[in-house]
Parts: C-alpha cells; structure tokens; sequence
C-alpha cells in the first residue's frame, strides 16, 4: 500500500526551501515508494475547502527546482491557529479545522519547514491528531537551537558578503563610512559571518556590549593610518539589545543603520551612508552550501518518518545529519557564542564589536 506523507513551509521565506521539498518528495518515492503531498501556504491551506494542496511528481522534482529561491509551496507567517485572526477582530482556535484538513488529506505524516516558532505551532497542532511530525530547521537567521546550520543562512551570509564587496570600492572611492545593515531579529549570526568574509572593520552584534565611543575611535584610528573610507555591519537587533550602551541606547528598533550612520557622521565628520539588505537575503538563488544542506535533512527527515520516530528535527551537528527531540528545540535559541570560534576570529583579524576586547 503506497504511503501518503505530507510537507508544508511555514514562516518567513528563505533560500533552500525548495531545495528541502525536492529531497522529502525523492527520497519518499526512490527510497519507499511514498507519495509527498504538497500543502500549500502553510497552516493557511489547511483552512481551505477542499484543503489547498498538491500531489507532488517526482517528474517536476528536477535541478532546476533546486536552483529557485522562496518556495512553489507558498508560506506563511501569520494566522497562529490557536489564536485565529477573525474579520470582526476578534481571535479563533482554528486549529481543529487545520487537523481536519490534514485527515481530509489522508496523509499518514507530516513534514514541517520552518523556525523554532513555526515548529512549535506545528507539533502543537498535529499533536491531538497523534500524526507523526519531523521538523526540518530553516531560518536566515540561524538561531534554531540544537543545529549548527539551519536552511536559508548559507545564502543569506553570501548575499551580505557580496554585497560588503560591492560597497567596499564606492566607499574607497567616496572616502565614505559604508554602513550595512543586515537582518538578525534576535541573533548576530549573519552579521559576524558575513562581517569576517567580507573584511569589515566593525561588526555590532547584539551579543556583545558595545559601545558607540568605541565605535568612533576604531574609525579615527584606521583614518589615522590613511585609510579614508570604513565598513560596518550591524545586526538589525544590535541597536536594541539591553546589553548595548547609553549611546546607543536610542537607536530605533527599526532603521539602526540609518540612525549609525547618522551619528557616525556627527562623530567623525566623515560621510557616512547606509545599506539596509532586508528581504534581499531571503530572496536568492541558494548557494551549494543551501542546497547539500536542505537535500541532507530532507533525506533524513523521510528516514525517520520510515523508521516510526516523531517530534523530532532533523539538524546539522558536527558534519552529520543528526535528529534532536522538538523539546529541546522549541523555546529556545541559538545566539552567537561569544568565546566561540567567530568572536575570537574577528577580533584576531583587527575587527572593532564596539566593546573592550
């Protein structure tokens, strides 16, 4: 008897993803002789009736499908099925509908794409139904708990480093301060990476307490040796933390590029400009890197459906696809270590993080 599973995306979209859905609806046909049902828009399609979804063939599963950015699926990152946004204002548990629409489907186990978040809503609302769910960990901003690498980062961290590469020669050319701002809600993770691979002079994370004076004199010391131009990145969250400084103290939640590069500009009365990436590092081509990661934990993820485990995401550890209980993932978060192997090699290579180290 052919086994029916299913897949969704749900959250914010990244790179990779595609990539994931490719791998889950393969291995389930070469490897068990499964078919993959595709559900659409997330827990969105769920509500539908009938249910928004498609059988996936193997036949469309090509390279190329690898290669595209976002997701055919559709997603979402609103609509908490436990707590319904109605027309009239007011909030509905919706989720007995959302487990109706799965059975209606009659798929014997789910796989679910998302953040921490989304596979804490996921494994909340199949739980009642007792339908297996693995989770596979995907988020630019690599904060899942429990694995080294999450779906979309990869990318994300080669769009921020292109485009340091591409300030890096305007700045030179303008004698300017060159500010990117790059994403990172809660965590440094895209900022550090990307600040080491593109030669940065400062990177602000809100892992570290930084401090804007310290900022300002980093700058006047690389002018000091004839340097006329500077790159930063900054975490969009870095301005917020409650471990930045008095200085900084008044940065918007929203904009901390612009507002550094205001305030760079009264400090040090050099030009300084501001490039926010935003949405541009979810929106790309996934890199090799993206694409081995999302086929692996895809593979994986059929696996242990096939072997009868469930609450369980798939995760990168140490060079190999391991699977880690939904416990130890949900809740929680995966910040820049500050002692770990990015702060210690940014600060060897002459990085200002604003701070005293």
């Amino acid at each position: 008897m052919t086994k029916r599973i299913g897949i969704l995306t749900s959250g914010g979209d990244c790179a990779g993803l595609n990539a994931a859905i490719r791998a889950v609806a393969l291995r389930a046909r070469h490897g068990y002789g499964w078919t993959t049902v595709g559900i659409r828009y997330g827990t969105l399609g769920l509500l539908e009736r009938p249910v928004e979804a498609e059988v996936l063939d193997v036949d469309r599963m090509d390279a190329a499908l690898a290669r595209q950015g976002g997701t055919f699926l559709g997603t979402t990152n609103r609509g908490d099925p436990f707590a319904f946004p109605m027309p009239d204002g007011s909030r509905k548990d919706r989720s007995g509908e959302m487990v109706e629409g799965l059975l209606l489907l009659g798929i014997e186990g789910l796989i679910g794409v998302g953040g921490d978040g989304s596979l804490d809503i996921l494994r909340r609302l199949v739980a009642p139904s007792g339908m297996p769910f693995v989770g596979i960990p995907k988020t630019i901003d690599n904060d899942v708990a429990n694995t080294e690498r999450a779906v979309g980062y990869p990318t994300a961290v080669a769009v921020a480093t292109e485009a340091l590469d591409r300030l890096h020669p305007t700045g030179a050319s303008h004698e300017r301060v060159m500010v990117l701002e790059v994403m990172g809600r809660d965590a440094g993770h895209i900022a550090i990476a990307a600040g080491i691979a593109g030669g940065a002079d400062v990177v602000l994370i809100p892992e570290v307490h930084w401090h804007f004076e310290r900022v300002v004199a980093h700058i006047a010391s690389l002018r000091a040796t004839g340097r006329s131009s500077a790159l930063v990145v900054v975490a969009e969250a870095a301005g917020q933390s409650d471990k930045a400084s008095d200085a900084a103290s008044d940065a918007p939640k929203q904009g901390v590029g612009d507002w550094l590069a205001r305030r760079l500009s009264q400090a040090t009365g050099a030009e300084a400009r501001a490039t926010v990436l935003g949405h541009v590092q979810r929106g790309a081509t996934p890199t090799a890197e993206d694409r081995l990661l999302a086929a692996a934990l895809g593979v994986r993820a059929v696996d242990l459906l096939a072997e009868g485990k469930s609450d369980r995401m798939v995760a990168w550890w140490n060079r190999q696809v391991i699977d880690v209980p939904l416990a130890k993932v949900v809740g929680r978060s995966r910040t820049v270590d500050r002692d770990g192997t990015l702060i210690r090699t940014a600060r060897a290579l002459g990085i200002c993080l604003g701070d005293a180290g």
